[in-house]
């Protein structure tokens, strides 16, 4: 990219100067939430978010009437998602210890923010106790302020690539709503267009699986792919992020099941979420595992049945958790068209899976369509974003420290 030589060439010999935190910015805790004006949705008087620790929507607290901080800033999770960095160009007011950065001095804040990105999964927080970030933790880290033109020049470079990823996000959002809506109108039949059949009806076999009784490396350190329900999440699954022994298989309740299952978790905040193991493998007792009939039913079809249900099932959620079990799923309805003709009925399923297969492709997969452009475009980013605010140190300055203080 020419902009990018032209900034090397820039950037060659620069004069940056380092400066601790606490020299180029206020910095502020938030307190306590202010009970005597808040209200939990918008209002035309209380329009002023509060933000606690959190990414994005999961900041908002609720809403009040006074800002705390009315100045562009810079916000610091300090509990929670420690280290996540925001840009705020919006009154608000922070509480539970949000770090809030407000510059006292000449600075490009958007610059700021990008660099202050690079360093968020850096702060070293002390184990005892509450994990955060304090004000005397982060006031003494160095900051590079380069000549404000050199500032506004990376921001404009950098709010390109931004952009252009917030543009296929929003593609990306567009497409999920297609999505939805077309598989909706293919899974929804007029009566007398289907046979209600039930999800244990259309597979030969209904498992759980179970968790190794002991955490010795004889149970553990092995080859057997071992499935959790915080991997299933409407997703093909190729690998698991744990592998077990076969001594674990023999001494345990943990059972292999074949590729190509249809997976629905069954607890807590997972619970009703969907997957399909494209390799043989076991799971924890937590996932229920349905072996389709292939004389009955196309696996994909049930797996795009049982997405498309997903907030009906997990309503039928049982206990304080609304956990699902064994015999909820086996019983949950599916429609299977022209039931009295197997040859026809499997030629209209597939038909049906074809469809949403390429939809579910250009929406959910992270090796095509916009998941994985958006990734790549992402990485890219991250790539020059490193490369641009990786200035040099004075030459004998201590190795910087995040965090400690």
């Amino acid at each position: 990219m020419s902009h990018l030589s032209y900034m090397e060439k820039q950037l060659e010999g620069v004069n940056v100067e380092w400066k601790p935190l606490g020299e180029v910015f206020e910095i502020l805790a938030g307190g306590d939430a202010p009970k005597d004006a808040l209200s939990v949705i918008e209002t035309e008087e209380f329009s002023i978010p509060i933000l606690s620790n959190g990414i994005g929507d999961k900041s908002l607290y609720g809403w009040t009437s006074k800002a705390k901080v009315d100045k562009p800033s810079l916000t610091i999770s300090a509990r929670g998602t420690i280290g996540w960095t925001s840009f705020r160009d919006k009154p608000f007011f922070p509480i539970v210890r949000l770090l809030v950065l407000t510059p006292k001095v000449e600075l490009n804040l958007k610059y700021a923010y990008y660099y202050m990105k690079t360093i968020e999964n850096s702060y070293n927080v002390p184990q005892n106790g509450i994990p955060q970030l304090t004000k005397p933790m982060v006031k003494d880290i160095k900051f590079p302020i380069p000549l404000l033109a050199i500032q506004t020049e990376i921001v404009r470079i950098l709010d390109a690539f931004s952009t252009h990823t917030a543009e296929l996000t929003a593609e990306l959002t567009a497409r999920k709503k297609q999505y939805n809506y077309y598989r909706d109108q293919l899974l929804a039949f007029e009566e007398g267009e289907v046979e209600w059949n039930s999800l244990g009806g259309v597979s030969t076999k209904v498992s759980s699986g179970g968790t190794p009784l002991s955490t010795r490396p004889e149970f553990y350190d092995g080859d057997i792919p071992w499935l959790r329900t915080q991997e299933v999440c409407f997703n093909e699954i190729y690998d698991t992020d744990i592998k077990i022994t076969e001594f674990a298989v023999q001494n345990s309740s943990v059972k292999w099941i074949p590729a190509n299952c249809v997976i629905v978790a069954i607890s807590g905040a997972t619970a009703a979420r969907s997957a399909i193991n494209k390799i043989p493998l076991t799971t924890n007792q937590h996932c229920c595992n349905l072996e389709i009939d292939p004389i009955v039913a196309n696996y994909r079809y049930v797996f795009h049945w049982v997405c498309r249900e997903h907030d009906k099932l997990k309503a039928l959620g049982q206990g304080a958790r609304g956990d699902l079990n064994s015999g909820i799923i086996k019983d949950y309805p599916i429609p299977i068209p022209y039931a009295d003709n197997h040859e026809k009925s499997l030629a209209e399923q597939n038909r049906i899976v074809a469809i949403l297969d390429k939809f579910d492709a250009l929406t959910n997969s992270i090796t095509e369509g916009l998941p994985r452009e958006i990734e790549l475009r992402q990485q890219q980013y991250e790539y020059y974003r490193d490369l641009l605010l990786s200035f040099p140190k004075v030459e004998g300055e201590a190795a910087l420290r995040i965090g400690q203080g």
